[in-house]
């Protein structure tokens, strides 16, 4: 039976079940930061599904008015599939911030913990967490977490490979699917916030230290492609 507002489940709309909402949160995500192209395989290997099976669902969202989608074209949402997507990513990022802030979790802990609660929890709970917590703008992970009115704030950022030697910045966000550069912020204790000069930078290879601190962390290609930073002021 399809989870409704009404019920007290999941929002924006009385068609969408569970699957539809995974669905419609991964196609956001795909694209959030780079805006990259979304194509079926990309959303079966980030929700470990087949390529049929994706197929299949597009189709059904497409029956719903929540993707346009023709053969061979990238997948994107329409406004309506778009505003259940960020309904989504608000509860699960108001979710993760809870779990870090009040429940003792750490910043590796909580997505899969999120995955399983945002479907369950009312529209009154959700809003209710948000005041709770004093309307965050950004999850543990440096994602921006949307208003009520589904409007966030995106920083200008960079993909922290990509930042020129000697460059100051400020650590904005990790991708939470990468264990790796998770383990290796927490390693060296460099949380969202952090401002670090880059020392070194070689082919995505980078080297940085903390302003003011002595230390040098290196971060491979594939740990510093996950992390996000900004233009330290």
């Amino acid at each position: 039976m399809p989870r409704t507002s009404a019920q007290g489940k999941s929002t924006a709309t009385a068609t969408a079940t569970t699957s539809v909402e995974d669905y419609a949160k991964t196609i956001y995500g795909l694209a959030e930061w780079e805006g990259a192209d979304v194509t079926a395989s990309a959303i079966a290997k980030t929700l470990g599904v087949s390529n049929p099976s994706v197929t299949l669902m597009i189709r059904k969202m497409a029956d719903l008015g929540l993707v346009d989608h023709r053969p061979y074209a990238p997948i994107r949402l329409t406004e309506e599939g778009r505003r259940l997507a960020l309904a989504m990513v608000r509860r699960h990022r108001l979710i993760e911030t809870w779990l870090v802030r009040e429940l003792g979790y750490s910043w590796d802990e909580v997505h899969d913990e999120a995955e399983r609660l945002e479907h369950s929890v009312s529209e009154m709970f959700v809003d209710r967490l948000d005041e709770r917590l004093g309307h965050p703008t950004v999850d543990p992970h440096g994602d921006p977490i949307p208003a009520k009115d589904l409007t966030m704030h995106y920083p200008e950022t960079t993909l922290l490979c990509r930042v020129p030697q000697l460059a100051d910045v400020r650590l904005e966000q990790v991708d939470d699917g990468v264990p790796e550069a998770l383990r290796a912020l927490t390693e060296g204790e460099l949380p969202i916030g952090a401002r670090v000069q880059v020392v070194s930078s070689s082919d995505g290879d980078v080297i940085i230290t903390p302003l003011g601190e002595d230390r040098r962390i290196p971060f491979p290609h594939d740990v510093a492609h996950a992390v996000r930073v900004s233009t330290a002021a």
